[in-house]
């Protein structure tokens, strides 16, 4: 699959307001398809230390047939086994939901405080409360999560440990099923978390053609119609205040289907006379305003 934002125009913006983009009672209304099943999250955090060193730490949450995991890398190579820690909670073989780590990477000494021992989870394999996830840079926390977080924080902070500052500057979701896939972002520190449905109608609900349609908050904010034909593509939308690009890739759906994977990205922006994202990394570390992206990888069964 070509990149997708090499397909892209820099002029092939169109902008519309997810407050009025489609009438009130044109919300989304998905069939009785099931939502598509997520199989994985990893989250990638800027983080910057009191002494201006700045790290990017990945937390990825997975499930599997056998068993949930998480694991911890630090550095812009997730793939490095040298910087990651990782978690099994698979209850039937091994079973390790609490406790901590300490290993070295990038130049700095990590600590990893974890307990999932009494973590809730809804349908994919990133729990919603009764956790958190801790981890110590160099002796300041770099980040946190959870809900339970602030008292192993706090704890920490008042043996002199500073706090970092941290940002979410980009989430990936991947999904398996069919072409309904439903998830929340929130697109800024000061914003809400909004509903996301993404939705690929077809001849079986009567249509000629696929048609795409992107809702938020349950409003109808995109619709691409004659999929095949339109299947790369970029529209703008307003979220909170925000500019928002939603690209979108579907090229494998239809003349790929081994692969079967399409790729969604919401992704945030300063102002309509900025450039979309075309060539350039996800997070560069000279830039202080930490923009927001979302990526949706999604595999269509047969």
């Amino acid at each position: 699959m070509r990149d997708i934002a090499s397909c892209l125009g820099e002029y092939a913006i169109k902008v519309s307001d997810s407050a009025c983009s489609a009438p009130a009672n044109q919300a989304c209304r998905p069939s009785g398809l099931v939502p598509s099943i997520q199989d994985s999250v990893a989250c990638l955090y800027k983080t910057k230390l009191s002494t201006q060193k700045q790290l990017l730490i990945t937390v990825t949450w997975c499930k599997n047939p056998t068993g949930q995991g998480l694991s911890i890398n630090i550095g812009d190579d997730p793939s490095s086994s040298s910087s990651a820690l990782k978690v099994n909670t698979n209850s039937r073989f091994f079973r390790k939901t609490k406790g901590n780590r300490t290993f070295e990477s990038c130049n700095s000494k990590i600590e990893a405080l974890w307990d999932l021992s009494n973590a809730k989870y809804e349908s994919g394999p990133e729990p919603t409360n009764g956790f958190y996830v801790v981890v110590v840079v160099d002796s300041e926390v770099g980040l946190f999560l959870g809900d339970m977080s602030e008292d192993v924080v706090a704890k920490k902070l008042k043996t002199g440990i500073p706090l970092a500052q941290f940002s979410l500057v980009c989430r990936r979701e991947h999904f398996t099923g069919n072409t309904l896939y439903s998830t929340k972002a929130q697109f800024c520190d000061t914003g809400m978390a909004h509903d996301i449905l993404i939705r690929c109608s077809g001849e079986d609900e009567g249509l000629k053609y696929p048609v795409l349609s992107v809702c938020i908050d349950k409003k109808k904010v995109i619709r691409v119609k004659r999929l095949q034909w339109n299947f790369r593509g970029n529209q703008t939308i307003f979220v909170d205040g925000l500019l928002v690009d939603m690209m979108w890739d579907v090229h494998d759906w239809f003349f790929n289907p081994a692969s079967g994977y399409a790729v969604f990205m919401f992704r945030t922006r300063s102002g309509l006379d900025s450039r979309l994202w075309l060539e350039e990394k996800l997070v560069q570390k000279e830039q202080e305003k930490v923009e927001f992206s979302l990526l949706i990888y999604a595999c269509k069964n047969p």
